[in-house]
């Protein structure tokens, strides 16, 4: 899914601008699909402009720049749902902290517990985020992704605290046969 398609799901659910898009991106909703910064969001939207698929309207702020809100437009709505009714690509796990525990015999055994900690503090803390956030889904499909996200992140919870002692265990293992 590409970023101008992903502006155009956040500007279907309300008139935003770019600061509250990205916004979206962090910590709303569409956390979950995709990371997406304002080097890649101002130019989509610039796009979805000149294509007629999005519109743009300046207020005026005091000592401050211009706030330009965009607003989906029919021929966006079109766009948006044609592009929600492709077949979606396999979903594909990308994680720096996966790759690091796939070499964790090259990290130091009490530098790899830390990292697993700090991981299982992350999935904890986005637990409770998620649950904060129930209520603001109101689309049945919302709701859904919202749960899948939810188990998900519940499903990692219990697996790295039921397995990493299994990681650890025969990384030790190994420095002591060495």
């Amino acid at each position: 899914m590409d970023v101008k398609t992903l502006c155009l799901g956040v500007l279907s659910r309300s008139d935003c601008s770019g600061y509250q898009i990205r916004k979206e991106f962090e910590s709303g909703p569409f956390a979950q699909f995709q990371q997406a910064g304002f080097g890649s969001i101002y130019p989509a939207l610039k796009k979805l402009t000149d294509d007629g698929l999005a519109t743009c309207v300046e207020h005026e702020q005091d000592s401050r720049p211009d706030k330009k809100v965009y607003r989906i437009t029919a021929a966006g709505r079109q766009a948006l749902f044609e592009a929600v009714n492709e077949q979606p690509g396999d979903d594909r796990t990308r994680s720096d902290f996966l790759f690091t525990l796939c070499f964790a015999d090259l990290v130091p055994v009490n530098a790899l517990d830390g990292l697993l900690a700090q991981r299982v503090a992350s999935h904890r803390r986005t637990i409770a985020a998620l649950k904060d956030q129930a209520e603001r889904c109101d689309r049945p499909g919302e709701v859904f992704v919202h749960k899948y996200n939810m188990a998900l992140h519940e499903a990692s919870l219990s697996f790295l605290e039921n397995h990493q002692h299994e990681l650890l265990g025969a990384l030790i293992r190994r420095q002591v046969a060495e």
